[in-house]
């Protein structure tokens, strides 16, 4: 991996309570990963902090993101998968919770075309959809886009660290959230 300017990932860091130390430390790690890319850690960490609508992790990234030259496509991708499984996870949700076949059966007629045309790659933006469907914990979101994941040649490992990153990051909104 290259050397990142993290100045603002820094900043948030320093702005976590004492409590939060273990968070702090686990955000310092989230680029040492042995299987996925630096591309797809910053479509991960955008994605969830996009999803949890948490503003000031959103910013933090992004401006590190733009600053460690990342391709606009990663952060499009993260935008618009954060976008469409907010919709995705909240109505697969509901089918999978509901349980009736009855529902089961009817069309969706939910719009995700993005997903089938991602500015990135397709096993990137399932990374990142990935990371939505754990936030929301949506059962039937989280084994598609798992399973999309390794047709698409990654392993379990991979996905495994989406999780990861994924709950690093949520900690992270929750410590900013009580630090104040």
């Amino acid at each position: 991996m290259t050397v990142i300017d993290l100045a603002h990932i820094e900043a948030v860091k320093n702005s976590l309570p004492e409590e939060a130390k273990d968070l702090k430390l686990n955000l310092s790690g989230v680029f040492n990963c042995e299987y996925l890319n630096e591309d797809q850690v910053w479509g991960i960490l955008l994605t969830a902090a996009y999803f949890i609508k948490d503003e000031k992790l959103a910013k933090a990234f992004e401006t590190d993101a733009v600053s460690a030259d990342v391709d606009e496509a990663v952060i499009s991708d993260a935008k618009a998968a954060a976008s469409i499984m907010g919709m995705n996870t909240v109505y697969y949700r509901f089918r999978h919770t509901i349980d009736k076949e009855t529902y089961n059966k009817k069309p969706a007629r939910l719009r995700m075309q993005r997903m089938m045309r991602p500015t990135t790659s397709k096993v990137n933006f399932e990374l990142n959809s990935t990371s939505a469907a754990i936030l929301l914990g949506c059962q039937m979101c989280i084994n598609a886009h798992e399973a999309s994941v390794i047709k698409e040649g990654l392993s379990e490992e991979h996905v495994h660290d989406v999780a990861r990153i994924t709950a690093i990051v949520h900690g992270v909104s929750i410590a900013l959230g009580i630090g104040k």
